[in-house]
């Protein structure tokens, strides 16, 4: 069984809580509240800015070109081309460039992104993409799992379509490649790898949670 696979099984209850959850039950139906997809859009935004620097990260601790190349590609990719798109995606829902500027990370934000970023600083490469994985690999599964239950088209489609295209499917399909060959590469990392996978995959699930009841700092 691929490394992949096995990060996969061992986090099968989470991936199950988050198919279960009512923003994802909600969004596939079309009846989710607004302000919480709009919360999600705003949060992600944030969240995007930090899955760069993690990228970037990692692209300098790389041993090979090919692997360095494509690391600090995504970074820039998501700089420079995947946050126009969100500010887009933002913007066909109501939210302004401004307002996204304006976002203060809710509490579960602000865990998930400390928590990627201080792996990306002080974990080994091997830990990094156990940790990435359960983003790119969960929203595929998660938006699948939307599809199925979607009877129609309605407002968060778009939504759906973009974690089910294929250019999401190749990023997660390199990404599913990169924790395979560390796995392989690094055996003596698979319980670190491990932890940092289901620490990624739960704080996964509370990003759900986060946006569904508008979480923030109560203050």
């Amino acid at each position: 069984m691929a490394f992949s696979d096995q990060l996969l099984e061992a986090g099968a209850d989470v991936w199950a809580a988050q198919k279960d959850h009512s923003f994802v039950r909600e969004l596939a139906a079309g009846t989710l509240d607004e302000d919480a997809f709009q919360h999600w859009v705003k949060q992600d935004y944030r969240y995007l800015l930090d899955y760069a620097r993690v990228f970037s990260i990692a692209g300098t601790k790389a041993r090979d070109e090919a692997t360095m190349t494509h690391l600090l590609g995504v970074a820039h990719e998501v700089l420079d081309h995947e946050m126009d798109l969100h500010r887009d995606f933002a913007a066909d829902y109501g939210i302004s460039p401004e307002e996204l500027e304006a976002v203060e990370k809710a509490p579960t934000c602000h865990a998930y992104t400390n928590f990627l970023v201080r792996t990306a600083y002080e974990g080994s490469i091997a830990e990094i993409a156990a940790a990435l994985y359960p983003c790119m690999q969960g929203y595929l599964d998660v938006a699948e799992h939307m599809a199925d239950l979607t009877e129609e088209d309605h407002r968060y489609t778009p939504f759906i379509e973009l974690y089910t295209g294929e250019e999401f499917r190749e990023a997660t399909a390199w990404c599913r490649t990169f924790v395979d060959d560390c796995g392989e590469r690094y055996p003596g990392e698979h319980d670190a790898m491990r932890e940092a996978f289901l620490t990624s995959a739960k704080l996964e699930y509370r990003f759900w949670e986060m946006a569904y009841t508008r979480e923030d700092w109560g203050l």
